[in-house]
C-alpha cells in the first residue's frame, strides 16, 4: 500500500475531530480509596487535579499476576515516573492506561474516562509512545505524522502547519522529505513522541522513551520533555535510567512483582520509608566532614550545633542523598516474575 493509500485509509476511518462531555466519566475521588501507606498524599487529591487514577487494578495473564490490585494516582501536570525492575508490571499498567488491555479486575480511569468503557475519549485526551516505536519505514517523516493526523480526523489543511510544528519542536525540521527508516534510533524516538503529539493531549504515556538511546540523544530527550510538561502537559514516563527520572520527576511510583511498593515526590518517600541522607560540612580552616540525619529538622540541628553550640566557621553545607538509586535498591528486594 502506497503512502497515500495509508492516509485515505486513515482518514476513512478517522475517529472524529471533537469529544463530545457525554462521552466523559463523572468520578468522583470518593469513588476510589487507595492505599494511603504505599500511594503518598496524592491519595487525597480532587478527581480535577487527577490524570490517572488506579483502583485494586488487576491484570493476570493465566497463572501469571502482571499487576496485582494496584492503587495509582498521577497528579495533573506532574512529570510521574513509573520505576521497577523487568517484569515489574509497568508496560502492563501503562497498556492498561492507554486503553489497549482490559483490567482482570479493579478499576482505572484516565483523564476523567473509563479506558475500557470509552476507548476513543481516552486516546483522544492522551498521547502513548510504546516500547516498540512501531514507525513505518516506506513513508517519509512528513508522511508518517500525516498518517497519523488523518487517523485522528485532523482536516488535511491543517497537516503543513502542524507537520511544521512538530517536527520543529522535535527537532527533526531537517528531515522533514527523508525516509523514516534512514533516521537513527534517536531520532525515531523523536519522531515517536511527535506521533504521540498529534492531536496534543492532555497526558502523554512513554514508555522507555530513553531505552537505546546516547547521552547526548537522552540529555536532548530529557530537555525536550521538560518544555512538553512546562506547556501544561502530564508527562507519566518509565525508565530504567534513574538519575534521568530523578532530574525531572515531581512524583514516582515504585513496582516490584505487580504490586505498587511506594508513590509520591521522591524526597517524601524516602523520608516516610526511614531513609538517612547526608550531609557535607567543609569548615573553613579546609577540613571536610559527613553527618548523617534522618529529616529537615535534624539537618538543621546539625547547622545549628556547628555554628552556635560550637562556634566553627561553616562554608558549606551541602546534603548527598543517595537519590532515585538508593530508593529502588531500598525498596526493592529483586523479585523476579
Amino acid at each position: 500500500m502506497s503512502a497515500t493509500d495509508l492516509t485515505s485509509a486513515a482518514e476513512g476511518h478517522g475517529t472524529g475531530s471533537s469529544v463530545g462531555t457525554t462521552d466523559l466519566i463523572d468520578v468522583e475521588a470518593t469513588d476510589f480509596m487507595p492505599d494511603d501507606s504505599v500511594a503518598g498524599a496524592a491519595a487525597d487529591l480532587p478527581a480535577a487535579d487527577v490524570a490517572v487514577r488506579a483502583q485494586q487494578l488487576t491484570k493476570r495473564y493465566g497463572n501469571l499476576l502482571a499487576v496485582n490490585q494496584l492503587d495509582l494516582v498521577v497528579p495533573r501536570g506532574s512529570v510521574f515516573g513509573l520505576i521497577g525492575p523487568n517484569g515489574a508490571g509497568k508496560s502492563t499498567t501503562f497498556a492498561m492506561m492507554a486503553s489497549l488491555l482490559r483490567p482482570t479486575s479493579g478499576r482505572i480511569i484516565v483523564m476523567g474516562a473509563d479506558p475500557s468503557k470509552k476507548p476513543r475519549t481516552v486516546r483522544r485526551r492522551m498521547g502513548y509512545m510504546p516500547d516498540n516505536l512501531g514507525v513505518y519505514d516506506n513513508l517519509r517523516v512528513d508522511e508518517y505524522i500525516e498518517f497519523f493526523a488523518a487517523s485522528y480526523g485532523i482536516h488535511r489543511s491543517e497537516w503543513t502547519a502542524l507537520v511544521d510544528g512538530l517536527l520543529e519542536l522535535v527537532d527533526l525540521s531537517v528531515k522533514r522529505s527523508a525516509m523514516v527508516n534512514s533516521l537513527s534510533r534517536g531520532m525515531k524516538q523523536r519522531l515517536s513522541l511527535a506521533r504521540a503529539l498529534v492531536h496534543d493531549p492532555e497526558l502523554l504515556i512513554l514508555d522507555e522513551p530513553a531505552s537505546g538511546l546516547d547521552p547526548r540523544a537522552r540529555v536532548e530527550l530529557r530537555e525536550l520533555l521538560k518544555t512538553l510538561n512546562g506547556m501544561g502537559k502530564t508527562i507519566v514516563i518509565s525508565s530504567h535510567i534513574l538519575a534521568e527520572l530523578e532530574e525531572m520527576c515531581t512524583d514516582i511510583a515504585i513496582m516490584e512483582a505487580g504490586k505498587l511498593l511506594a508513590a509520591g515526590p521522591p524526597r517524601e518517600i524516602l523520608e516516610r520509608l526511614g531513609g538517612a541522607r547526608t550531609v557535607k560540612v567543609r569548615f573553613a580552616t579546609g577540613i571536610s566532614e559527613t553527618f548523617t540525619v534522618a529529616d529537615d529538622a535534624e539537618q538543621a540541628a546539625l547547622l545549628r550545633r556547628l555554628l552556635v553550640d560550637e562556634g566553627r566557621d561553616v562554608v558549606e553545607f551541602v546534603e548527598h542523598s543517595g537519590g532515585l538509586e538508593q530508593l529502588f535498591m531500598t525498596i526493592t528486594e529483586g523479585v523476579v516474575q
